[in-house]
């Protein structure tokens, strides 16, 4: 890119780039090649169709990420580095109907806070000052939720009848 930016004269890429037309249909035949070019580098077993335990895997997965105030959105495959205590984790999903069980967490964390501040634990006020502000926003975004639609209950989706893992009656 340097060396035509200079035959161009330009002092920034941007220069350069209002001058080239990008059109959709270019950028999903550069992504489709991409693709092609990567998967004849990586090993075929990458794309093999997953075994029924590693669907099963799968789905448990999703099954793990349900918590006591809402449904954990961590990625699959990877562990609760929160030991399930998710009221700091940013991808925890709040459930609005939950809100009477974060209002008594919240209520536990004041009172733990008060104790702190009188016992002189310097580190556990500062942890619990965490844990209070993020019960706070979780609070905020149960409101907010709450207040913008009824929540409608439509349960995990249940995938393994359509991926042939159990028969449909």
């Amino acid at each position: 890119m340097w060396p035509r930016l200079r035959i161009c004269g330009h002092r920034t890429v941007d220069t350069t780039l209002g001058y080239a037309a990008i059109c959709p249909e270019d950028v999903i035949n550069h992504h489709r090649s991409f693709i092609a070019r990567r998967r004849t580098l990586r090993p075929s077993e990458e794309y093999r169709e997953p075994t029924p335990q590693e669907w099963q895997d799968f789905l448990a997965h999703f099954e793990l990420r349900k918590v006591a105030l809402g449904v954990c959105a961590r990625d699959f495959g990877t562990p609760c580095v929160h030991e399930h205590a998710c009221i700091r984790w940013p991808v925890l999903r709040p459930d609005p109907e939950q809100m009477p069980r974060l209002k008594e967490i919240h209520a536990n964390l004041l009172d733990r806070l008060q104790e702190a501040k009188e016992q002189g634990w310097l580190g556990e006020v500062a942890a619990i000052e965490a844990s209070l502000a993020a019960a706070e926003q979780k609070l905020a975004a149960m409101r907010d939720l709450a207040a913008r639609h009824a929540t409608v209950h439509l349960s995990m989706p249940d995938f393994r009848t359509s991926a042939g893992l159990l028969s449909a009656e």
